[in-house]
């Protein structure tokens, strides 16, 4: 079983890199950053130039069993390039059906990565919905908090993933 860990950040060098290292040392899981590419917003027409996101997700739906995605939080959500990643799966439902399709049945679990432990449940909503939406079994989650990763914690969530 494939694992990808599909990170989105502001920074390529911050909390949420650190803890995506973490995890790629302990799981040799694979990673895939969402800053390395051209992903443009959401268009009604699906007018998309140079855009990399259809490419991307041949790649990971091809690849990978399970997406794992990393994520800072900000103003109590997911990053905004990480938004934009989610909000172009409609295109996986309107213009690459087949493709879509081919998420059924995989996994996704999720982490972030905050100053704070004030993290509610409901900040999960996006990921196990979308999962649930799509056919996708959703693993679960796990927050940490900047400068203080908890190697157990991680641990029981590379098991848990792993299962």
């Amino acid at each position: 079983m494939k694992n990808i860990i599909i990170t989105g950040s502001s920074r390529n060098d911050g909390d949420t890199k650190a803890l995506t290292n973490e995890l790629i040392k302990k799981s040799n899981w694979d990673l895939i950053d969402l800053n390395d590419y051209n992903i443009g917003f959401y268009d009604y027409k699906h007018n998309y130039e140079n855009d990399d996101y259809l490419m991307l997700m041949r790649k990971i739906i091809d690849k990978y069993d399970t997406l794992i995605f990393a994520t800072p939080v900000y103003w109590y959500s997911m990053s905004g390039i990480m938004k934009v990643f989610f909000d172009r799966i409609t295109d996986l439902l309107e213009i690459e059906k087949d493709l879509g399709r081919k998420l059924r049945g995989k996994n996704m679990a999720a982490i972030s990565c905050s100053v704070g432990n004030n993290l509610g449940h409901i900040f999960w909503l996006p990921f196990s919905e979308t999962a649930d939406y799509l056919g996708m079994k959703y693993l679960g989650s796990l927050h940490t908090i900047a400068g203080e990763i908890n190697q157990l914690e991680l641990d029981e969530f590379i098991n848990q993933v792993g299962k």
